[in-house]
């Protein structure tokens, strides 16, 4: 865990020095550039400052075209990603699905730019959440789509063995697997 934890403060640093982002972390500028989205997150973090408001304001921003083929869009969801998961609380959230699911996407877009980092963000996605059974379902499709059956088989059996809910997810992306599909959960199962 201290590793982990130690990681994640790594993380943090690294983004909060890059050169390109540094206004947008600090939240020091506040524009009239309705990209910039400053005065959104400076509200969110001066009113609240909860998971549900970021998480609406995330997906809203998400919906601003596709992090896959837009790199400049890419790099601005995981620095507001960081961002989020950095001014809440884990030891207050971490029963809180919201919370979860903004960690859970930040692995993914992760995963996008580098698996290693994004390996280390479901960890703690997993870590930190774990009662939630998306959570764990999310870690092991990373792990299958790295070409790591043995260790998504492990992580859903462990997701099992942990309580998480809904079972019945927990379930169907078991028997997925052991299917060979490529997807633990189809759109309609999610």
């Amino acid at each position: 865990i201290t590793s982990i934890m130690n990681r994640v403060r790594n993380l943090k640093n690294k983004y909060r020095n890059e050169e390109n982002i540094t206004d947008e972390f600090n939240c020091t500028k506040i524009s009239a550039d309705t990209t910039d989205n400053s005065g959104t997150v400076n509200q969110i973090m001066m009113t609240r400052n909860n998971p549900e408001d970021w998480l609406c304001f995330l997906l809203k921003l998400e919906k601003k075209g596709v992090p896959q083929m837009d790199v400049s869009l890419l790099n601005r969801l995981i620095g507001r990603y960081s961002q989020a998961v950095t001014a809440l609380p884990a030891e207050k959230y971490c029963q809180d699905e919201s919370y979860a699911r903004i960690l859970v996407r930040f692995a993914e877009l992760k995963a996008l730019q580098d698996p290693e980092e994004a390996r280390d963000q479901f960890h703690l996605a997993r870590l930190n959440c774990k009662k939630f059974a998306f959570v764990h379902v999310a870690f092991a499709q990373f792990e299958l789509s790295q070409e790591n059956e043995k260790k998504c088989k492990q992580i859903l059996q462990k997701a099992v063995e942990c309580s998480a809910v809904p079972l019945e997810l927990l379930e169907t992306a078991l028997k997925n697997f052991h299917l060979k599909k490529k997807q633990l959960l189809s759109d309609e199962e999610k």
